[in-house]
């Protein structure tokens, strides 16, 4: 029998034109009977080079972009006063929008910008001058305390103001932690919470995310030793706070994993008017109220032949410290999942079952427990800030120092989201790499004729 040829199923991840190409020629080049041949590499002349050559031709239209919102001018307000004087050759704020530069380029470490000082655009960008790195490492160390709170509501800002003017019925904070370890004795480094390099010192940031724009609402960095707990409360109301008053018309859920199973931190929401979905620690007592229920689970979900695959309970059960009658906990098991921690409770069953505390007392269980479920989020967006950058590495020995570099990287995500959802709506779903790799890191030529300066980029059809 005649085998029959389909085509490939059509995926988004398809991104050639995007990227100046177009698509496979082999369907041609098969009918045409050719075949690919690599040249004589080494019979390729090499000419002289070329300093007006950039590898980073997309950074000029960030920079555009970045112009139009003021982001000179407010970095100026609020970070000048940290470097003045007749002297001063690098003010603090192209500093400051220099290291966003190379964030957005993806230079991982400040020993990355020698490599970027010889890149046309760049260096334009910059101002016309590179300053060295010991130049860059004493500017962050210019940071107090206040400076950084400063910073920080910078960042908050930038996620914001997506949402003003926006029709937002609902709003989803997703807040969680993670760990930066250390390889050395850097400020404020300590033993604590380390799953992947036990033993080791470390930093423990909190982040929070708008999960609607996957844009960071707001974050600090934080002792290795530090927990989700009591010294989050003020942050964390400070955040939705700022979040209600940007859309004043949605309700907002904050979504916590078993850390956030805290009295402060659970009332620090209640009390910002928003609602709370925390993964309860299934203590003893929690199992034995999650067992009581045999034969008094509802039914959500079955399989073909009829058989419970989706179950969940509301359970008659309250912490000591909890506030009488404020909070539900709410139970659901399912034999359907197959990631994350499995937790089975019943010999005869192959049931998982999960346990969430809410201070939502209206929405039904079941779309609560779905709800949850989206809160896996904010794990890729921690990875594509340590992977595309780095946020785990760390730059100077001093603490206020690295959370400035660490509050600069989330600017910058921040600005380059803000730009592609402004600017390039159609790249809004990609991951920064490429993003990167499709509008920012785009060969270019930058030509000076006639006192103006001209931008010559490779075909994007997306910038073009």
């Amino acid at each position: 029998m005649k085998e029959t040829k389909t085509c490939a199923p059509g995926t988004s991840k398809v991104r050639r034109v995007s990227a100046g190409s177009k698509r496979a020629e082999g369907w041609e080049w098969q009918a045409e009977g050719r075949r690919v041949r690599r040249p004589a590499a080494k019979a390729i002349r090499m000419g002289a080079g070329d300093p007006s050559l950039s590898n980073c031709g997309g950074l000029a239209a960030f920079n555009a972009f970045t112009q139009e919102i003021g982001l000179g001018r407010m970095l100026r307000e609020r970070f000048g006063p940290l470097k003045t004087g007749r002297g001063v050759v690098y003010s603090m704020s192209s500093q400051m929008q220099l290291l966003i530069d190379a964030a957005v380029v993806g230079a991982n470490r400040i020993f990355d910008i020698e490599a970027l000082a010889g890149d046309a655009v760049f260096r334009h960008l910059a101002g016309g001058a590179i300053p060295s790195i010991d130049t860059l490492y004493d500017d962050l160390r210019r940071f107090q305390p206040e400076d950084l709170d400063a910073l920080e509501r910078l960042v908050t800002d930038q996620a914001l103001t997506t949402l003003r003017g926006a029709k937002h019925r609902e709003l989803t904070v997703d807040i969680d932690t993670t760990v930066e370890p250390v390889f050395g004795t850097q400020e404020g480094a300590a033993l604590g919470y380390n799953p992947r390099c036990r033993g080791r010192l470390s930093y423990h940031p909190i982040l929070a995310r708008i999960a609607e724009t996957d844009m960071v609402l707001g974050a600090r960095l934080r002792r290795g030793d530090t927990t989700l707990g009591q010294m989050d409360v003020e942050d964390i109301e400070q955040w939705i706070t700022l979040l209600h008053e940007a859309a004043p018309d949605a309700i907002v859920t904050a979504r916590i994993d078993s850390g956030g199973e805290s009295t402060a931190l659970m009332g620090a929401v209640d009390r910002s008017k928003a609602y709370f979905v925390v993964k309860a620690r299934l203590t003893p007592n929690l199992v034995a109220a999650v067992l009581w229920k045999a034969g008094k689970w509802r039914t959500v979900e079955c399989d073909a032949e009829g058989t419970p695959t989706r179950e969940v309970a509301v359970l008659d059960f309250q912490r000591p410290d909890w506030p009488a009658g404020k909070y539900r906990v709410i139970a659901m098991r399912t034999n359907e999942r197959d990631t994350g921690k499995q937790v089975c409770l019943w010999d005869d069953l192959e049931h998982a079952v999960s346990v969430y505390i809410t201070n939502d007392l209206e929405r039904d269980a079941d779309e609560l427990a779905w709800l949850y479920d989206g809160r896996a989020g904010i794990e890729p967006l921690i990875a594509e800030l340590k992977n595309g950058f780095a946020i785990g590495k760390i730059p100077t020995s001093s603490f206020d120092a690295n959370e400035a570099g660490f509050l600069l990287k989330l600017l910058a995500h921040n600005l380059l989201r803000r730009w592609v959802l402004s600017k390039l709506p159609a790249v809004c779903s990609w991951r920064v790499s490429w993003i990167r790799r499709t509008c920012i890191c785009v060969p270019a030529r930058l030509l000076h004729s006639g006192r103006r300066w001209t931008l010559r980029l490779a075909p994007r059809p997306l910038l073009n």
